[in-house]
């Protein structure tokens, strides 16, 4: 799956549940967890993406079922 293409699937999960700061925000984390343009996001920098969205996620919310839900999903895309 080329770059963009998961990068919006990752954008389309996230919205769910951050809404639409969804792609801003999985934007930054890329550029400054992963040092890398967006763009170039491979199935193999999903794993570390999802742990730094599920502390940030875990940072805005108490809600243990929706980060844990938000990982799961997110992982998928790593398949």
């Amino acid at each position: 799956m080329p770059g963009a293409q998961l990068l919006e699937r990752v954008v389309t999960v996230t919205e769910e549940y951050l809404g639409p700061a969804s792609e801003r925000f999985i934007y930054r984390l890329i550029r400054f967890h992963l040092s890398k343009e967006p763009s170039s996001l491979s199935k193999k920098d999903i794993p570390k993406l999802t742990e730094w969205v599920k502390v940030s996620l875990g940072l805005l919310t108490n809600d243990k079922k929706l980060v844990d839900d938000c990982e799961k999903n997110l992982l998928k895309l790593a398949a």
